[in-house]
């Protein structure tokens, strides 16, 4: 893997908070134009890069009271973050490495920094940017495999993996991503005894905009710190002081200091998504993106029927996933290991 120093992940993708405010009002701003003009927000790309609308009404056909109301820029964070950590429960339950949810998080992060959750379904890109993140970290998981597993198709993965690849759009196929979890590691060697505090700290950092904003080494330390501040184990001003002295950084103990308190309010700042609250955000979220989708859920549904019933005479428990409502994951039990061992019961 090439060198963080050297990587696209820092020269594009560590950003300010500016630029993070800036990408989400432009996204949303798009997509309620949009709304406007066609009455539907959910968007496809054509293969010259342009946008299609498909489904949506003829303007005018819809007159502006009967338009869906669109969600805000607070709301669509919100619905972000349940998605991020929804990443983490579908990744726990599958039992892949923390670089698999993490990369996925990351993905999901750098999408939704182009686009709406008004435009593209969140739950469909959480899968596929599950999917592509096993993929890049070389751990095999088929689309078909991820999809039995939460009961969701395989081709809604398949569909989306070039929508978040694309590169006028997206992540510039920009795959190499730097987590805090491998720093966490590397740290580890002068702080074993923060290492499990740390990694629990660094899975709250992971649900917020903090790695989008800090280098995963700042991130690493900024979680070590807190683990430590929480229950003091080493003498970690004095680790702080010494550090860059010896790997020759540009920053002083007081910038290092400032850096890791201002990660460290960040994180407790960050309020953490109710279910209810991301339920009622999401039965919005629908009719902004497809006015007709009504139709199209009791499709959804009449299929769901059929595939039940073939899958009864094989017997195999399966996720209870609502096509109308956010992945539902609380009720996980059994879990068992990927591909020879079984199917992923949640």
């Amino acid at each position: 893997m090439a060198d963080f120093i050297t990587s696209t992940h820092r020269k594009k993708w560590i950003l300010s908070p500016q630029d993070l405010i800036k990408n989400c009002q432009a996204a949303n701003q798009r997509a309620v134009e949009a709304l406007q003009k066609y009455g539907a927000t959910r968007v496809e790309c054509q293969p010259d890069g342009t946008l299609a609308y498909p489904g949506a009404p003829i303007q005018g056909d819809s007159g502006q009271g009967s338009l869906p109301e669109p969600l805000t820029v607070a709301e669509e964070l919100l619905v972000r973050r349940f998605y991020e950590q929804k990443i983490q429960q579908v990744s726990a339950a599958f039992s892949f490495p923390y670089k698999i949810q993490a990369t996925a998080i990351l993905y999901f992060k750098r999408f939704y920094q182009k686009w709406s959750v008004m435009e593209h379904d969140p739950k469909h890109i959480m899968l596929t940017c599950i999917y592509l993140s096993c993929k890049v970290e070389e751990f095999h998981v088929s689309a078909e495999e991820l999809g039995k597993g939460i009961q969701q198709d395989p081709q809604v993965v398949l569909k989306n993996e070039l929508t978040v690849l694309q590169a006028s759009v997206s992540m510039y196929f920009e795959l190499i991503v730097y987590t805090p979890y491998r720093s966490v590691d590397g740290f580890i060697y002068d702080l074993e005894e923060l290492k499990l505090a740390a990694q629990f700290i660094v899975d709250s950092m992971m649900l917020t905009d903090a790695p989008l904003l800090f280098p995963p080494g700042q991130l690493a330390l900024a979680a070590l710190c807190t683990a430590n501040r929480e229950e003091p184990k080493v003498d970690f001003d004095r680790y702080l002081q010494n550090m860059p002295g010896r790997q020759r950084q540009r920053h002083s103990y007081a910038e290092l200091m400032g850096v890791l308190d201002s990660i460290d309010l960040l994180v407790k700042d960050t309020n953490q998504p109710v279910e209810a609250d991301v339920r009622r955000i999401d039965r919005k979220l629908k009719y902004c993106r497809n006015p007709g989708l009504q139709d199209e859920g009791k499709g959804k549904r009449e299929r769901k029927v059929k595939q039940k019933q073939k899958r009864a005479s094989h017997d195999i428990p399966m996720v209870n996933a609502l096509d109308n409502s956010p992945l539902d994951l609380n009720e996980m039990h059994g879990v068992k290991r990927r591909q020879s061992e079984g199917d992923v019961m949640l």
